[in-house]
């Protein structure tokens, strides 16, 4: 236990692996079936398997793109900022909030203009960035192990989810 009265979180993970899934949602369908069947969750864990950053290309980023989004998120902080400055004044709300948001969108196409000029055309698209798995384990504590595998071998029988087998080589999952 940690100072607080926490339980401190050892990064690493233990125990015997229970079920071998393809996606996160089977693996948590299991720790969740579990839970249903009133096995002691809190000595399980969910472990994500060969890890990899994946960015998936979203488009071309060119200059009208860097000052339309600069505009836009400058605007909507601006509108934050209008918001706060509209509930403190005693004068009129709304010039307080529009000039909020017009100084944030000139703001933020400013910026937005300068942080594409200083890429210098090294990095035209945007893109978004995800950490994925190949597989993912859930693992128990040892003494806790057959019993969690007989009840996950239950819910391989009903079909709700698809172990994974030992011996069956892995599907990497395929892209559109």
């Amino acid at each position: 236990m940690t100072t607080q009265g926490m339980p401190s979180m050892d990064p690493r993970p233990t125990g015997l692996t229970i079920g071998t899934y393809d996606t996160y949602r089977e693996a948590q369908r299991a720790v969740d079936y579990l839970s249903d069947e009133k096995f002691p969750v809190q000595h399980t864990t969910i472990v994500g398997n060969n890890l990899r950053q994946v960015e998936k290309i979203t488009g071309r980023l060119t200059w009208g793109r860097a000052l339309t989004a600069g505009l836009a998120s400058g605007a909507w902080f601006g509108l934050f900022v209008g918001l706060l400055l509209g509930l403190f004044t005693t004068g009129n709300w709304l010039a307080a909030l529009l000039t909020g948001v017009v100084l944030g969108a000139f703001f933020g196409l400013v910026f937005g203009g300068l942080s594409y000029a200083q890429s210098a055309g090294r990095r035209d698209f945007t893109s978004r960035t995800a950490v994925v798995a190949t597989t993912y384990d859930v693992l128990c504590d040892f003494k806790l192990a057959e019993e969690a595998r007989n009840h996950l071998a239950k819910l391989a029988l009903k079909g709700e989810v698809h172990p994974v087998m030992p011996d069956q080589p892995v599907q990497q999952p395929t892209q559109d």
